[in-house]
């Protein structure tokens, strides 16, 4: 089956690739390397591979430039839009996390047809014994040795 939503995080273009789908020169995507407003990954050789994701980042950042945005609002911008990208990955995940933890604290117990608990799924009901249970106390040591 093939993936419809690529990971927008793999690092899978090379820089000229990259630059030509931003619509920018390689020199400037070097030049926001080293300023730190998109930082590529890089291959084992240390070329610069770059994802959706920073594609994505070079058009936004080339817009607020034309907009007239310096170079650090924008970096700051970026740093900021990372941070939140983070805290929600954080949060679904800590979502997830507790959803888990409800599920596996709404059981509900039982007693077992041997007396032992059982834990049953959260909706379903215990299988009634149909059963007669007799129960005779133990003869004790005392009417035994007034026999």
């Amino acid at each position: 089956m093939v993936d419809e939503h690529p990971d927008e995080e793999a690092p899978i273009f090379a820089i000229a690739v990259a630059a030509e789908l931003a619509g920018m020169h390689p020199q400037t995507l070097r030049q926001y390397d080293r300023l730190g407003l998109v930082v590529p990954g890089r291959s084992q050789g240390g070329s610069r591979r770059y994802s959706l994701r920073h594609v994505k980042q070079l058009r936004e950042v080339g817009s607020l430039s034309a907009e007239g945005m310096s170079l650090p609002a924008i970096s700051r911008l970026i740093e900021l839009e990372n941070e939140a990208r983070g805290l929600r990955r954080r949060v679904a995940e800590l979502e997830q996390r507790l959803q888990e933890e409800l599920a596996r604290r709404s059981r509900v117990f039982a007693a077992g047809a041997t007396g032992s608990v059982v834990t049953l799924r959260h909706g379903t009901r215990a299988r009634r014994a149909t059963e007669v249970v007799l129960w005779r106390p133990l003869p004790s040591a005392d009417a035994e040795s007034d026999d």
